[in-house]
């Protein structure tokens, strides 16, 4: 065997130094902060620092490259997926910080960097699969730790039983989709990518089997009917789990989803495109309709990511390279907004403040999170001149040409909808009395630090077109 092939893959390889260098730090530091018995504390700093680094070394796409008879396959634009699924997990590990400093979840400070580091590494397998081997490796090492993650906070019984939820519907979700895997393999002899398209006819099994593999992958993106399991775990994980599950995963598994349907089941377009259209109706309308009902602000957010995926797929529809890159920008404008607005809730979730009314009358007292807090709802809702209106415009204008033009009028009608419970609580902030309203009180230096991050490129996105030029260079191939 050759082992230099493990060379043509940096990204994991980088991933995996990170891991294992946070392994050995954390048996050697202190498991507890508040009683370090002359031992240095695992600081957040460390975290932070190797995975900037990771971030800084691969962040440049490198050439094409295929391992491993071609089950492992990469490419520039998935090399920018995987650079911005960092960025995100970096801005998580900085809005953990406070979280993980509390008496109750320090001394497991060093099992949450391990397990989101272990998720991500299960993303980049899966982005750069080259076969569905490898794919569904990559799937269970993102998901297993996952669950693990949402049950994190073993103080709360709602955080128990979100990650019992989750683990069942994973479990249920992999099914189905290994068993569409069979089926493929049952009526092609193949797994590779490369080699399906062409010993695909379309008969009755391997549409059975795209049937399975949407089901499965439907549920990793939390698209209706799939996504009876996301309000519950959202609100019972801890609010930084919820943040990466809600934005991360979410983004990898859409990503991941368009490229295969573009480099597998191609020769099946004409299904697919079907059921993702009413896949896509159901998840923006029925999410909207649900939210506008919520009063706990982590349950409402819920509902927005499943709405949210509702506009990633319309990058899908069409299979056109201005899909792929309007999906890849629009995850990177969500990734921001949304971390964003799970930074302030992690914030306030620290202070007892969960419900919409918990926020009424924040801007008198903390004004400057209240206008973060606005910006990225701006930001999620479409409203120019924030990134969100660019990237609802581009995702847009993908599925236009592509020729759905009802579909993308319904989306238009829900883009007005939504616009009533992110303004909901804008108002709570802004206008809404309240007896007692949050004290004032300033964040941790990281906490901060991702906040500006998040605003910060929430503005250079509304003003940068060169971020969207690059992308749809990259993209190019594809």
């Amino acid at each position: 065997m050759d082992y230099t092939q493990f060379l043509l893959m940096k990204e994991e390889l980088s991933l995996i130094a990170v891991i294992v260098i946070l392994f050995i730090a954390d048996l050697f530091m202190s498991p507890d902060a508040h009683k370090q018995d002359g031992k240095p504390v695992l600081n957040t700093m460390l975290p932070v620092i190797l995975l900037l680094v990771h971030t800084l070394i691969t962040i440049v796409p490198g050439p094409e490259a295929e391992a491993f008879g071609g089950m492992y396959h990469n490419t520039p634009i998935q090399s920018i997926v995987k650079s911005i699924l960092s960025v995100g997990t970096l801005i998580v590990f900085l809005m953990a910080h406070q979280w993980m400093r509390l008496p109750d979840t320090s001394i497991k400070q060093g099992e949450f960097y391990f397990l989101t580091l272990c998720t991500l590494l299960g993303m980049y397998l899966m982005i750069s699969a080259g076969h569905f081997l490898m794919f569904f490796i990559g799937l269970e090492t993102a998901s297993v730790p996952m669950a693990a993650l949402v049950a994190f906070d073993k103080y709360r019984h709602h955080s128990a039983e979100a990650g019992a939820k989750y683990i069942l519907a994973a479990l249920f979700s992999s099914g189905l989709l290994l068993y569409g895997i069979s089926l493929i393999y049952g009526t092609t002899g193949t797994l590779y990518f490369a080699d399906l398209p062409a010993r695909l006819d379309g008969n009755p099994m391997q549409v059975m089997a795209l049937v399975f593999f949407l089901s499965g992958m439907g549920f990793k993106i939390s698209l209706v009917p799939f996504h009876l399991w996301t309000a519950d775990v959202y609100q019972g994980a801890p609010s930084t789990v919820t943040a990466y599950l809600s934005v991360v995963s979410k983004g990898a598994a859409a990503f991941v989803l368009m490229t295969t349907l573009y480099k597998v089941f191609a020769p099946m377009v004409a299904w697919w495109e079907e059921a993702l259209w009413w896949l896509i109706v159901a998840s923006i309308t029925l999410a909207n309709l649900f939210a506008l009902r919520q009063q706990n602000l982590k349950r409402l957010m819920a509902f927005s990511s499943i709405s949210q995926a509702g506009y990633l797929m319309l990058g899908l529809m069409g299979g056109s390279q201005q899909g792929m890159t309007s999906l890849v920008y629009y995850l990177l404008v969500y990734l921001l907004a949304n971390l964003c607005v799970f930074t302030v809730i992690t914030v306030m979730a620290m202070r007892r403040r969960y419900t919409l009314d918990d926020y009424n009358g924040l801007y008198a007292t903390n004004p400057r999170i209240a206008f973060v807090m606005t910006l990225s709802l701006f930001s999620l809702a479409g409203i120019p001149p924030f990134a969100g209106f660019f990237s609802k415009f581009f995702i847009f204008a993908a599925a236009f040409h592509g020729g759905f033009h009802l579909l993308v009028f319904i989306a238009l009608v829900n883009t007005v909808l939504s616009l009533y419970y992110y303004l909901k609580i804008v108002k709570a902030m802004y206008i809404n009395p309240s007896e007692q309203p949050a004290a004032p009180f300033r964040s941790d230096r990281y906490t901060r630090a991702g906040l500006v991050l998040c605003t910060l490129g929430i503005v250079a996105l509304s003003i940068a077109s060169i971020v969207y030029e690059s992308i749809d260079r990259f993209t190019f191939g594809m």
